[in-house]
């Protein structure tokens, strides 16, 4: 499904905290990824010397914990798109479980001064052909 971006890894031992449970700060990058790579494939890089997004907010709902060698798969959507932000969900799973799920606001800016740029039309045109 082209609206939907999901891949799947194992947990390192270095994500775990003092309670051998994968730390908290590992979910925000894993957020964080799960855009990163979303946004490569839909657009083949071809924005990255004009555009960069910035996070403004993260909400995350941590509903279970991940250990040591679990499997987990990430899925990421976009929401909607407007003027400077974006939003985007995110869905973390194990053994077909969502442990969490977060909901981020991004923002463009424009490369060269790194100010926040209106969405131009060329990218909300792809973000709504793949939004949920």
């Amino acid at each position: 499904m082209k609206n939907i971006y999901s891949f799947s890894f194992f947990v390192k031992e270095e994500e775990l905290d003092n309670l051998n449970h994968v730390n908290n700060i590992n979910y925000v990058k894993w957020v964080q990824k799960a855009s990163e790579k979303h946004w490569s494939f839909l657009t083949n890089n071809a924005f990255e010397n004009s555009f960069v997004w910035v996070v403004l907010r993260h909400e995350i709902d941590y509903l279970a914990s991940a250990v040591l060698g679990d499997k987990i798969e990430i899925t990421t959507w976009v929401g909607d798109s407007y003027g400077v932000k974006s939003e985007r969900f995110v869905e973390i799973f194990r053994n077909d479980t969502v442990i969490a799920k977060a909901k981020t606001i991004w923002c463009l800016l424009d490369k060269k001064n790194m100010k926040p740029i209106r969405i131009p039309k060329e990218i909300l045109k792809i973000l709504n052909e793949v939004k949920k």
